[in-house]
């Protein structure tokens, strides 16, 4: 192996002065992990990735992810340092600014280089198993006899704190379970945690452990230029399993005062950096500094990345010409082409105005002309199948031996399987969906945070929805939790009241390129509101919010509802009489971005006399009815009985609506 230790030493020294320098000028941050692993930094950029600086999004680039996100300067400095426009010295040197492509933790959707946005300890390693899955799929999917276009590996740097955080373990055994022989995941091994040396709260064999899991393990010197490339030349020759690669490093290494310990973790060495620098060799007056020699070193490795993207770029122009069919559907992919709400509603026929079904079976129904119709879009089940109805008829399973599946068992692993559909976003080519029960939505919240924030078009099929659930009991049974995922910025939370509802919230989530939705469906069934036009309840769900049932005579009364509540608010209206409007309220998020005008056409600012219900807690909803209307809800948990029972035990019931507005002024 002909490697320039040379020139890596002065670049990984180099890149250590950057992380100081940046830490230090911003007075914030972490150098423990971009000095420590300067060397593993060095060897994969310098040496081992396949990546173009030029087109950062190329289709067949080695992907990396740092999951530690904390030591976001390694990433920023080894960018920098690789030649990616957008990580000018100048943004280097904006460290954590406002503005600045170099946030304190990676950003996918800020930063050019960045796969996925990390921070959360433990997401980028089972981002990392997504995307993998997602290059599996591709290459199953696109590859030919004749023409190989997707060959990458996605590497992972990860340390103490992603590997004991729960979402990695889930995702890593799935790793395992799947033979995902293109992940390699580099650990960073330093014995230390934020608070204290790693041994006060973890003890267990890690290698051990992954082995168990199914990888392929290795030790290596993480400061061993030699030893990290051949480490990583033998996981990309090995196959059948994921790749572990203990890389034993010094935390905080060229700051003597504090490596090896818990002070190098954060900005603890900061103070000692100008004796820091000297011992690097670095120039005493010249800060953010890069020599000639490097910058020298990274422009002829950049030619020889280019002239690798120009040979791939052949054999894809020959596939593409090949096998135009294939070369549509995967740019379809690459370019997040989704058809419009209206485009797959036209595919769904009309339910029987008989049906009487729970929102789980019509969404189960609603799904696969989707899945038809959208054939990059996979859909996955925490061990739930059978219970969240799911499955894409017709496709295989996601297998070691089938790895063009669709359908995805991810086992009872919600947390892991939220972070993967992650994962699979971040790549860009395949549409994420996965199902869980709602009340599950709180072992899954982080990643769905995350997907919020990164604008990642997946889809959430989480069923059985309410206090509806009945005899599995308060356990089972969400009463905040649809309330308590309203909440987190640019999440789509939809929760249909009968089968054309849920026509309209899938066709709305499987549209969506801007970020993740929420279908919040029923166990028990519901009833037909075959007194609304089927356009109009799927069409309303486009909006979050419409008129479901129009007033007679001069309004005086409205009454809002969600999701299997909208029955009661329908019987309440009837008993009621003259001067009543219902308005379903399925998606908040979605009618809180409709026109001023359109909001006030359906909720008019001049009645004030409302009522809300849903089967839940009540807080959401007084935006919508104010201090002078009321809410029939849940303010307590369960219990276990049959779900009607519940239901009318806790007040959910047509009755209750019409007392509350009898209570009113």
């Amino acid at each position: 192996m002909n490697l320039a230790t040379d020139a890596l030493q002065s670049a990984a020294n180099e890149a250590r002065g950057l992380a100081m320098d940046a830490v230090h000028a911003c007075s914030s941050g972490h150098l423990g992990l971009p000095l420590g692993c300067a060397e593993i930094g060095a060897v994969l950029f310098g040496h081992s990735l396949n990546y173009d600086p030029a087109e950062p999004r190329w289709l067949n680039r080695d992907r990396f992810v740092l999951s530690a996100g904390h030591g976001s300067m390694f990433l920023y400095g080894w960018l920098h340092l690789a030649g990616y426009a957008q990580l000018s010295i100048e943004q280097v040197k904006a460290f954590r600014a406002p503005g600045s492509f170099t946030p304190g933790h990676p950003e996918a959707h800020e930063t050019d280089g960045v796969e996925c946005t990390t921070g959360p300890l433990g997401q980028g390693v089972a981002n990392a198993v997504g995307i993998a899955v997602s290059q599996k799929m591709a290459a199953a999917r696109f590859n030919t006899a004749e023409h190989t276009i997707f060959h990458n590996h996605v590497v992972v740097l990860a340390g103490d704190g992603c590997l004991q955080e729960g979402v990695s373990a889930e995702a890593s055994a799935y790793a395992g379970h799947n033979h995902l022989d293109n992940l390699i995941l580099i650990y960073d091994s330093n014995d230390v945690t934020l608070d204290a040396m790693a041994n006060a709260s973890q003890s267990e064999d890690t290698a051990m452990r992954y082995a168990a899991y199914g990888w392929h393990v290795q030790h290596v010197d993480g400061h061993d230029f030699h030893a990290i490339a051949a480490a990583i030349e033998n996981a990309r020759n090995t196959k059948g399993k994921p790749h572990f690669i203990i890389a034993k490093t010094l935390i905080g290494k060229g700051i003597p005062e504090v490596a090896g310990t818990a002070k190098a973790h954060g900005e603890g060495g900061a103070k000692f950096i100008e004796a820091a620098r000297k011992g690097l060799g670095l120039p005493e007056h010249e800060h953010f500094y890069v020599s000639e020699k490097t910058h020298a070193y990274f422009a002829k490795h950049r030619e020889e990345l280019a002239a690798n993207h120009a040979a791939w770029k052949q054999t894809f122009a020959a596939w593409q010409a090949a096998h135009p069919d294939l070369a549509a559907l995967l740019n379809e992919g690459v370019q997040g082409h989704l058809p419009s709400p209206q485009e797959l509603l036209a595919v769904i026929p009309p339910f029987p105005t008989d049906s009487k079904i729970a929102t789980r079976k019509a969404g189960s129904d609603v799904l696969q002309p989707i899945a038809a119709k959208l054939p990059l879009t996979v859909s996955g089940s925490a061990d739930l199948y059978g219970s969240t109805l799911n499955y894409i008829n017709g496709v295989k399973d996601f297998t070691p031996t089938s790895q063009d599946g669709r359908n995805m068992r991810y086992g009872i692993r919600e947390h892991g399987m939220a972070a993967i559909m992650n994962g699979i976003a971040y790549d860009g080519i395949f549409h994420a969906s996965g199902a869980t029960f709602l009340v599950f939505a709180d072992y899954a919240r982080p990643s769905i945070r995350l997907a919020a924030l990164s604008h990642l078009p997946v889809v959430y099929i989480f069923t059985h929805d309410s206090v509806g659930v009945g005899e599995d009991g308060p356990t089972h049974q969400p009463v905040e939790t649809v309330s308590g995922l309203r909440v987190i910025p640019n999440l789509h939370v939809i929760r249909p009241g009968d089968p054309e509802e849920t026509a309209g919230a899938f066709a709305s989530a499987f549209s969506r390129k801007d970020g993740p939705t929420l279908l919040a469906l029923s166990r028990q069934a519901l009833p037909m509101l075959n007194d609304v036009p089927v356009e109009t309840r799927r069409e309303g769900v486009l909006h979050g919010g419409y008129i479901a049932k129009h007033e007679t005579g001069a309004l005086t009364t409205i009454l809002l509802a969600s999701g299997s509540e909208l029955q009661h608010a329908f019987a309440a209206a009837k008993t009621l009489g003259d001067g009543v409007r219902v308005v379903s309220m399925p998606c908040m998020e979605i009618f809180n971005g409709q026109s001023a005008e359109y909001k006030e056409a359906v909720l008019p600012s001049s009645v004030r006399r409302r009522v809300a219900i849903e089967a839940g807690v009540k807080d959401a909803w007084f935006r919508y009815v104010g201090l002078d209307g009321a809410v029939v809800g849940i303010e307590r948990f369960g219990l276990s009985a049959p779900g009607n029972y519940v239901m009318e035990k806790l007040g959910i019931t047509a009755q209750g609506v019409v007392d509350a507005v009898h209570s009113l002024k």
